[in-house]
């Protein structure tokens, strides 16, 4: 992140168990019919990233494995199947791209517009980004090593629009010998395209978040989330929605 402008001004940072920042604002003053803008303007710098996995050795954190909701790795269904694909002879990395490989030949990609889940992949109902990656993270996390659910945005470059973004979920796995890896198996759920999105990261991924849950979104989306206490008002989103605009980009690497 290179500047961050958040207007109005009145607010304060708070943050989750994922580190992730939100503003918070009250509009306790606001009166009934009337509309509050917030505007929060990022210019952020991304890169491409390709990571060596040819030393596939040492330890694992004892953290990002444990079931949660949406991610049921301990579902005797997922436990087989982890175990089905994951050689012991495997290295780590090995067996995630076991996964990887597993996930692109057998979902069908379908936007639901629902969260479903890992369990719910396995079923045809078909699955999009959020399925893709649960299914992922869960069986990593039934073999035993971390992952951990991002979110954020897909520039289309392709699109001629101001508003040429995708809101995608993607995941990032713990491999020894490397730290934590980007995988996308959504958009690698193609043989045309495996090789480009596993431990490697394309400039037009931007993270907004990091976390399947985080506490502080008690559930909402954090695409545009309000938190009111208590039930003696109703709020409405209007028009919350997402821009980006590129800027100039150096030759420079």
């Amino acid at each position: 992140v290179l500047t961050r402008d958040i207007q109005p001004s009145n607010y304060v940072i708070t943050s989750d168990e994922y580190g992730n920042q939100y503003a918070e604002f009250d509009f306790k003053d606001l009166q009934p019919g009337e509309n509050a803008q917030i505007s929060i303007n990022y210019e952020v710098a991304v890169n491409e990233l390709a990571y060596d996995l040819a030393e596939c050795k040492g330890d694992l954190p004892n953290q990002f494995i444990q079931p949660e909701l949406h991610i049921e790795s301990n579902n005797p269904q997922i436990v087989a199947l982890a175990q089905e694909l994951a050689a012991p002879e495997q290295t780590v990395c090995d067996q995630a791209r076991s996964f990887y490989e597993h996930i692109g030949r057998n979902l069908t990609y379908s936007y639901n517009g629902d969260d479903w889940g890992a369990q719910a992949a396995l079923g045809k109902m078909g699955a999009d980004c959020t399925e893709y990656s649960s299914l992922l993270i869960a069986l990593s996390r039934a073999a035993g090593f971390p992952a951990r659910y991002v979110e954020g945005l897909l520039y289309q470059d392709e699109i001629d629009s101001i508003e040429a973004q995708q809101e995608h979920a993607w995941v990032e796995l713990f491999l020894p010998g490397t730290g934590w890896v980007p995988v996308d198996p959504t958009l690698g759920r193609s043989t045309l395209t495996r090789d480009q999105h596993f431990a490697r990261y394309s400039p037009n991924h931007i993270i907004v978040t990091n976390g399947r849950h985080p506490s502080t979104l008690r559930g909402a989306s954090y695409w545009s989330h309000l938190y009111w206490p208590g039930e003696s008002t109703t709020i409405r989103i209007q028009d919350a929605n997402w821009t980006i605009t590129p800027q100039n980009t150096s030759s420079e690497p």
